[in-house]
């Protein structure tokens, strides 16, 4: 995304620890770890950044071509809904379900960073996306995230078969939801660290896959977008060749995993390299076709193309779109990808891509 701008992220004002208490670890910018195990999530980095992350309220007006709303409940989602076009017949929608990203410990998916880009994506292909708020290491480890992505298609589900909505804590927005929604058709995406989970919860629910078990509910496809896979073996001076931002550098995805795997875990542990001897053989692992997005730039390019090549090997169904140019995430940074042509251009390849692998699934 924005480019890293060092001396000026040490201007920016410090906080300064809470009293009694002692910062014990950090990811500059982002988080510091307190010794009683509290983290402040405080953004301290380049205060141009700030903007982007800016929770967006939901509105039940519509706004270039869509309402927005939020299920408070376990756990809390986000949904998107199309407008139906002018004079035409309303019919069901696929549903994309967003994972974010932000390493496992950092973001929310009311940020403007998402909401710029998902907000486009329902009325693109047109779908009803539903943006699942994740738990955050270190407070809660691996795999927290990944129950939590599978308990909200159990949510998906139960709001698909539920006669009322007395459960809900808006019942007019999941009546809404369940309206709209073609549940048969759910596709997994998620950026960065939410790629991984693309690829792990999709995992779990094929596991699980049974008549009784998630119909009418059916897992179609997965898009996991530059995901954090990497390797333990990977050379540092290797990484360091590629991209380096304010928003994604070596350090900082060291550090985000060593919070976020179980204790004790290298960056082989199947959850941030399911195609590495610790995980399970991928022609044994369930899994919906993909459509893998690999940023050209992106620090982790080489290990996605390596999951990528796994996944062929394995007999599973996979596309590869290739960001030409691009960085990690780069399609978040809305400033970029409304100034800069290349940048725009690059979104709207994603964009068209995803449309076409939703209808084809």
């Amino acid at each position: 995304m924005a480019p890293a701008n060092a001396q000026q992220a040490q201007q920016q004002p410090q906080v300064c620890a809470p009293a009694g208490r002692k910062v014990v670890d950090a990811v500059s910018g982002w988080l510091r770890v307190f010794d009683d195990g509290t983290v402040d999530r405080t953004w301290t980095g380049p205060p141009e950044a700030l903007p982007l992350m800016q929770p967006v309220p939901p509105y039940a007006e519509p706004r270039d071509g869509h309402t927005l709303h939020d299920l408070p409940g376990e756990p809390n989602l986000r949904v998107y809904l199309p407008e139906a076009a002018e004079g035409a017949e309303r019919r069901r929608l696929p549903v994309i379900v967003q994972l974010h990203g932000g390493g496992f410990c950092i973001s929310h998916p009311s940020w403007l960073m998402y909401h710029q880009f998902y907000s486009r994506l329902a009325c693109a292909v047109p779908a009803v996306v539903v943006a699942v708020e994740l738990p955050l290491a270190p407070e809660r480890r691996l795999p927290a995230h990944i129950d939590t992505g599978v308990a909200a298609l159990r949510r998906l589900r139960s709001i698909a078969l539920q006669p009322d909505d007395s459960d809900n804590d808006d019942p007019a927005a999941a009546a809404l939801l369940r309206e709209a929604a073609d549940v048969s058709r759910v596709f997994l995406i998620g950026d960065s660290s939410g790629g991984n989970l693309v690829h792990l919860v999709a995992a779990e629910a094929g596991r699980n896959d049974g008549a009784d078990n998630w119909a009418p509910l059916r897992v179609a496809g997965g898009i996991p977008i530059h995901p954090g896979f990497v390797r333990a073996a990977r050379s540092r001076s290797e990484l360091e060749s590629k991209e380096d931002s304010v928003f994604f550098t070596l350090d900082m995805l060291d550090k985000f995993l060593a919070y976020a795997l179980p204790e004790g875990a290298t960056k082989d542990h199947p959850f941030t390299c399911p195609m590495g001897p610790q995980a399970p053989p991928l022609e044994s692992v369930p899994l919906p076709p993909m459509l893998v997005s690999v940023a050209e730039n992106d620090l982790v390019r080489d290990t996605n193309l390596e999951y990528c090549d796994a996944l062929r090997a394995a007999g599973k169904e996979v596309e590869v779109l290739v960001n030409r140019g691009m960085g990690h995430s780069f399609y978040l940074n809305k400033y970029a990808v409304d100034m800069d042509p290349v940048t725009g251009e690059r979104a709207r390849e994603l964009v068209d891509a995803i449309k076409s692998f939703v209808s084809r699934h």
